[in-house]
């Protein structure tokens, strides 16, 4: 049997480039990386073809033959036609799944950018592909940066959610889930996977990386309107984290968006425990040490 073409867009970035290495070995599957940039994605020594979210005329020649995709979308309010335009173009080149990277929330979520994955999440549902989508709480990896900031620093973590309590998940274990369902589409097709297995607040998290590392963290919030400030200067996307600004400022004023949430499931879909922040802390250690 020919085995399956399977195009990882983000190859280079935290999740999709996690999933290659997961799917490198299975005989069934031929991965392609979709790169905006190819030369940078070279190093992957793999097959790539480019594929710019801000180009529509790289979509059809990148899914040409593709009959499976990871799709992961940019951090701007663009995201949503450049996925509607790329359902377009999947449907016309016969792709049989979607592997959706959404964002975390209950269907009924008033979190703007949540909203803004929901909405692709049931335009690839009205498509006729088939589908998976997940639903990944927080990263662990936000903690090495995130909007051109480094959130820890010589022991002291600055963020801006007050005590809120927020659900963790590794990049690696969102991927694990991902390389699931590309592996056996017909096991998860129709299937939303929520993906966040402990809740803990900043203060916590300052007691888990002490505990781990064996040196002293504390937590400082800050308030979120340095947040917006600072990712802006960073040249982020202002209607994409004037969303996000919104949700620390809730979380910080004890707004309930149900950010603590944790789920069951991981070891069914992967065959082991998902990696804790003690686990996220170990193996980062050289980078939050000081």
């Amino acid at each position: 049997m020919a085995k399956a073409r399977v195009l990882v867009m983000g190859a280079t970035g935290q999740v999709g480039g996690a999933v290659i290495p997961l799917l490198s070995g299975n005989p069934a599957i031929e991965l392609v990386a979709a790169a905006r940039n190819p030369a940078k994605a070279a190093k992957l020594d793999m097959p790539t073809v480019h594929l710019d979210l801000d180009d529509f005329a790289t979509f059809a020649p990148a899914l040409e033959g593709i009959d499976r995709i990871f799709m992961a979308t940019g951090y701007t309010v663009d995201m949503l036609r450049q996925s509607k335009d790329l359902v377009n173009c999947a449907k016309r080149a016969g792709v049989k799944q979607i592997v959706h990277l959404g964002a975390c929330g209950d269907d009924d979520t008033r979190v703007a950018h949540y909203g803004w994955h929901q909405f692709i999440e049931r335009y690839i549902a009205s498509s006729g592909i088939g589908f998976t989508h997940l639903r990944p709480e927080i990263f662990m990896q936000n903690l090495l940066g995130y909007g051109g900031e480094s959130y820890v620093k010589q022991g002291v973590i600055k963020h801006y959610v007050g005590s809120a309590r927020l659900s963790w998940v590794d990049c690696e274990d969102v991927a694990a889930v991902a390389a699931a369902c590309l592996a056996a589409p017909e096991l998860h097709a129709g299937k939303t996977y929520r993906l966040g297995y402990e809740a803990k607040t900043y203060y916590e998290l300052a007691d888990v990386f002490t505990s781990t590392l064996g040196q002293p963290f504390s937590y400082e919030p800050q308030p979120p309107s340095d947040f917006l400030r600072n990712v802006l200067a960073a040249g982020a996307e202002p209607a994409y984290m004037k969303c996000v600004f919104d949700s620390y400022a809730d979380l910080t004023n004890g707004v309930d968006i149900r950010s603590d949430e944790t789920f069951s499931g991981f070891a069914e879909l992967t065959g082991r425990q998902p990696r804790t922040l003690a686990d996220f802390a170990r193996k980062n250690a050289e980078q939050f040490r000081y």
